[in-house]
């Protein structure tokens, strides 16, 4: 079954622990996104607000690191809670470092490891990255903003990144972030996503719950 992940990005940030226990008994894990105003245009919140919901929840959290260095700062979001870390190969390639060495550092922090790109990157970069990956986020909007409008094209992206896992025979799970709904859930999955994030398709619903439950069908 597809996992379901709310992103707090579009919670209300004054109920911020209402929003999450809202979510916490009918989602699968609580996406959490790190913005830096350096890889993205943008910034957010980093461990003092993963450390207070780490405590009102008991569902993974999976932390998108939107960020330059994501190595300098890995170690710390495992021992903050994290269970789930995925930066961007952008973010790799502007250090001149192999994305190789962060997911391996991600994951002696015993943490799931993910790997993730944005709409401009070619989706073929991912497959040297197959073997080693616990999961791939691909970006169905450019990352920074929440609220934006759901590209397309990533349904291909998906199945392109799907269809070479099975060629190889090493099938690991795809999330998608931006845009996503019941409208367009089915397709996703369809085409090969196994973990969905879901910001104001979620929280600016007039029932979170059912939103979510929609998601799954």
């Amino acid at each position: 079954m597809v996992k379901i992940a709310p992103s707090i990005l579009a919670a209300d940030f004054l109920n911020l622990e209402r929003d999450v226990k809202l979510v916490n008994d009918h989602a699968d894990l609580l996406h959490f996104d790190v913005m830096d105003g350096c890889l993205v245009p943008n910034l957010s919140f980093g461990f003092p607000v993963l450390d207070a919901v780490a405590k009102v929840t008991d569902i993974p959290l999976d932390v998108h690191l939107m960020i330059v260095n994501p190595d300098k700062y890995i170690e710390r979001f495992a021992k903050a809670g994290a269970g789930l870390i995925s930066f961007h190969l952008e973010a790799a390639d502007e250090a001149g470092k192999d994305a190789g060495e962060y997911i391996a550092l991600a994951k002696s922090c015993g943490v799931k490891a993910g790997l993730a790109i944005d709409p401009d990157v070619p989706v073929e970069r991912l497959f040297p990255y197959i073997p080693d990956v616990d999961f791939f986020l691909i970006m169905s909007v450019f990352a920074g903003f929440g609220g934006q409008k759901f590209i397309p094209e990533s349904i291909g992206r998906i199945a392109a990144l799907r269809t070479e896992m099975e060629r190889i025979g090493i099938v690991k799970d795809i999330e998608v972030d931006g845009g996503v709904s019941a409208s367009n859930a089915h397709a996703l999955v369809e085409a090969g996503a196994t973990m969905l994030v879901a910001g104001s398709s979620v929280f600016q619903a007039e029932d979170p719950v059912g939103a979510i439950a929609k998601m799954r069908l």
